[in-house]
């Protein structure tokens, strides 16, 4: 049967039930090795049905764009929790978020059993300093429930003209009873890379988020701190706890910085394993425009001396591939708990009519070909933070896409400090969450159970090189299945 004439069958199936002609083009159904496919128009009756019955039976007058645009909602957003359809509005929303500045919150967020979910909030912003946490629910926003609401949609709630306030309604899993706060908003202008000298020879770089500007500003952090070092570093962490991600190019950037030349940081693979892309660590991997090398000039010890990385629940998507890869070429040992699981790839692809849909189209792998979907970068050395009290990653979200690799899904954990009975979490002074708030921006080891081991293993070579690697096991084996087709 040819295009043609399926399409014609398609029309004149909606047509019949609902009264309304529908534009429907098969050209991206009909692509590739789909083209022989017949369109599945029994499933398109039984939904012109539901449109025909809505437009006939319920007891307000929808019109017909919102009952198209719903439809198409719902399609995408049952793909996986990253996937979306986005209006015209919410596209125009999304180009100015991630070329301008805008009032906001300051926080990465994502879905799970139809509330919005805090994977991190970002370094030093609003949401910080009111102490929302990786793994709250959002469950009210202003009093209003986001039960059923989109990520897209909670986040234009959120954002909103700078110095105005918003309240919002947090679920957390250490918490007696909802948490309130009212939190101002402010310019999202995030500073993505930190650094200091925790001692004589050792160094310490913090990376929040990965931005335009983050692998020029590790370059000159890591300058600053062999010109405040007066002489080259012994050892350096490399801490991206609580970083959710953003630029690919400056995850790749970022493991240049302590790769040799040419090394593989992440490659991609898209439906039924077909091999993507594969990003190295040569400039025009990661160099955003044209111009020099924005890691001219680094110092020459980084792709020599023991580093060490923290990652932990919060840490996702470009983190993973910085923690990920460096732990593959046997670099640098991965220190505190397992990351967030997030190796999908999101690509906007836009409509005719002015709206996208942000969609899936791969997944990542680490060097060794490990993917980290749903299951994350395992630390060669776990230590568990006293603070922490729950750990929430990928495999948590509801309809989140698999480990294609098989092997155990990692969900969220709670962690029990001790043996004893647990007591309810003491409420914190000011002081105390004032010191809570600064430790990432002057870091101390004396009390960072995490940096400390991190920086321990610096100022031990021996121990540093037996750790390197322990977690960087081989892709795990496919599950099979049993004589009945069920997996063992």
């Amino acid at each position: 049967m040819s295009n043609s004439t399926l399409k014609k069958i398609a029309l004149y199936t909606l047509g019949a039930f609902s009264g309304v002609a529908l534009s429907l083009s098969v050209q991206s159904y009909a692509a590739g090795e789909k083209k022989n496919e017949a369109l599945p128009v029994q499933s398109i009756r039984t939904m012109a049905e539901v449109y025909g019955q809505i437009k006939a039976n319920y007891y307000q007058d929808k019109s017909d764009d919102a009952l198209i645009e719903g439809a198409m909602k719902g399609m995408v957003a049952g793909l996986d929790p990253h996937s979306e359809y986005m209006t015209k509005k919410d596209y125009a929303d999304l180009k100015e978020s991630t070329s301008g500045e805008f009032g906001g919150l300051g926080m990465e967020v994502g879905a799970e059993d139809g509330f919005v979910k805090v994977i991190a909030p970002i370094e030093d912003t609003p949401a910080e300093r009111a102490g929302v946490k990786s793994g709250d629910f959002i469950v009210k926003i202003n009093g209003v429930s986001t039960r059923g609401m989109t990520v897209n949609e909670a986040v234009k709630k959120m954002r909103g003209k700078p110095g105005t306030d918003i309240v919002l309604t947090l679920s957390r899993k250490d918490a007696s009873k909802p948490i309130t706060v009212k939190i101002t908003r402010a310019i999202i202008k995030v500073k993505s890379v930190r650094h200091h000298l925790l001692e004589p020879g050792y160094g310490y770089i913090r990376i929040s988020q990965f931005q335009e500007r983050t692998v020029p500003a590790l370059n000159e952090a890591a300058q600053a701190l062999v010109k405040q070092n007066k002489g080259p570093l012994k050892g350096l962490v490399l801490d991206l706890r609580d970083d959710p991600g953003g630029l690919l190019n400056g995850a790749v950037g970022v493991s240049a910085a302590f790769l040799p030349a040419n090394a593989t940081v992440v490659s991609t693979k898209g439906r039924d394993g077909k091999g993507g892309m594969s990003l190295k660590a040569v400039p025009e991997d990661y160099i955003l425009s044209s111009g020099k090398d924005p890691l001219a000039g680094l110092p020459a010890e980084l792709k020599t001396i023991p580093v060490t990385v923290l990652i932990n629940s919060g840490s996702a998507s470009a983190s993973e591939i910085v923690a990920g890869a460096l732990q593959d070429h046997r670099r640098a040992v991965v220190v505190g708990t397992q990351s967030f699981g997030k190796g999908s790839v999101q690509t906007v692809l836009p409509l005719s009519n002015g709206s996208a849909v942000k969609l899936t189209t791969a997944l990542y792998y680490t060097p060794k070909d490990r993917s980290i979907q749903a299951q994350g970068i395992v630390p060669d050395v776990e230590v568990k933070d006293k603070d922490r009290l729950f750990e929430s990653r990928e495999a948590d979200l509801a309809g989140h896409i698999g480990n294609p690799l098989g092997g155990e899904e990692v969900n969220g954990s709670e962690y029990v400090p001790s043996e004893t009975v647990k007591e309810e979490p003491k409420t914190k002074s000011k002081k105390e969450k004032d010191e809570d708030l600064s430790s990432r921006r002057i870091p101390n080891p004396a009390k960072d159970d995490q940096l400390r081991k991190a920086l321990e293993l610096l100022k031990q070579p021996a121990q540093w090189q037996k750790s390197l690697g322990l977690a960087a096991k081989k892709p795990a084996p496919k599950k099979e299945k049993n004589g009945d087709g069920e997996s063992e």
